[in-house]
């Protein structure tokens, strides 16, 4: 099982520990669009549930069936099909806006900029985003090392989201926000990690343990987990 298609062995983690999106930061994101916008890789519906609060037409695209079976479950009304970043289900030039929520991170950038091209209509805009734990909060950032970091935080912390062409600069805007979350769904959270889904037994223990110990250190059933929306656009020439 490889990293990026692991996640469905765990949708119901996914979905509980997971959060959503600030809708600021979409409305943002899907600025001056008009047409229909495909969620590209959908997971649970996280980003697309948003995206349809907000009175798009959007659909959802996702390589796992199973996260795809969660989606429907809690967005029956949304079309959805397997698919990739590389490879999408879309005729030329027929879709006004593609998102990447916490996913562009797992796509070949070259084949998904290139394909991004192919189905934007001219003007379409190609967004992505990514929630990110607020780790200048010291539990937090013991979380954090508890949990060990993800592809997605590295490649942020290191300021190394990029695309190609045709797609020219991105333009950045970051919302900080805080989601109240049980000690329950924080380990959630933590079991929806890809790489804790594929670990062996020994590494998955010791999460356990270490995430239980900065639980405990906090003493709350309840506590306000800060985190930080970084979010990209542009558009298609």
């Amino acid at each position: 099982m490889t990293l990026g298609l692991s996640f469905g062995t765990a949708a119901g983690d996914y979905d509980r520990g997971r959060p959503g999106y600030p809708p600021d930061a979409v409305a943002w994101l899907l600025s001056g669009v008009t047409g229909p916008v495909a969620d590209v890789g959908a997971g649970t519906g996280k980003l697309t549930a948003e995206i349809s609060r907000q009175g798009f037409e959007v659909s959802a695209i996702d390589p796992d069936p199973d996260m795809l079976a969660a989606l429907a479950e809690a967005l029956p009304s949304v079309p959805r099909t397997v698919g990739t970043g590389e490879s999408l289900p879309f005729a030329d030039s027929s879709v006004s806006a593609l998102t990447f929520g916490q996913s562009w991170h797992w796509v070949d950038v070259a084949r998904a900029s290139a394909e991004a091209a192919r189905v934007l209509a001219p003007g379409g805009v190609l967004g992505l985003v990514w929630n990110l734990r607020d780790e200048t909060v010291a539990w937090v950032a013991a979380l954090g090392r508890a949990m060990t970091s993800s592809k997605a935080e590295s490649m942020i912390s290191a300021d190394e989201v990029n695309i190609d062409p045709p797609f020219g600069t991105l333009e950045e805007r970051v919302w900080r926000w805080s989601r109240l979350m049980t000690a329950d769904e924080i380990r959630a959270m933590v079991r929806s990690r890809s790489y804790y889904i594929v670990g062996d037994l020994d590494f998955r223990a010791r999460v356990d343990r270490d995430v239980d110990a900065v639980l405990a250190d906090l003493g709350a059933d309840t506590v306000a987990m800060p985190y930080v929306t970084h979010a990209f656009r542009t558009t298609r020439p």
